[in-house]
């Protein structure tokens, strides 16, 4: 880790923000991604302290054109991508019935699309290192399916599923870069 520059989204709160922290103190780099502006400010705040460079880029995963633009943007700021943290996520609970069909597309837009995109946009770079990861955040829902909850363990499974396959792409075509997928508990 120590030397290497890691795109982590997400990291404004939770997982993320825990995760920064984390990497930092192991001598990671940073490019943090998430929308809350002030919440990924104290972050990149707290993962400075250790000394390691951070860049931030306030923007919203679901956003292609964001997305389309971030590899460049972090490139200029760290001139090279050794992992990718696909960590932003959101939740919304409720009966199948009761999620409203563009709530429950906007939610697949960050949980999954925004994973697919972010790990396309970043893959070639990916692929320049030596050795390089794509950890993808999944859920103990993208393993079991409770009730209520059809759109977040949808979306989890997507990621789950994606990753696997992706995994064995990847190792098939002899690529350097490994896929890690992560199933955090409730």
């Amino acid at each position: 880790l120590r030397g290497g520059v890691a795109v982590l989204t997400g990291a404004a709160s939770g997982i993320g923000a825990a995760l920064a922290v984390d990497l930092a103190r192991r001598g990671m780099h940073l490019a943090l991604v998430d929308r809350d502006a002030a919440g990924l400010e104290t972050t990149a705040t707290q993962a400075r302290a250790a000394g390691v460079q951070v860049s931030t880029h306030g923007m919203d995963v679901a956003d292609r054109a964001a997305v389309a633009a971030l590899p460049q943007a972090v490139l200029a700021a760290h001139g090279r991508v050794t992992a990718l943290v696909n960590n932003a996520g959101v939740a919304l609970g409720g009966l199948f019935e009761q999620v409203d069909a563009d709530d429950f597309d906007w939610l697949m837009a960050i949980n999954f699309g925004a994973t697919v995109r972010l790990t396309r946009a970043f893959l070639p770079l990916l692929a320049r290192e030596g050795a390089a990861q794509v950890v993808n955040v999944s859920s103990i829902f993208g393993i079991i399916a409770p009730p209520g909850q059809t759109a977040y363990a949808a979306s989890k499974f997507a990621v789950r599923g994606f990753s696997e396959s992706l995994r064995h792409e990847l190792a098939m075509n002899g690529s350097p870069v490994g896929v890690t997928i992560v199933h955090p508990g409730g």
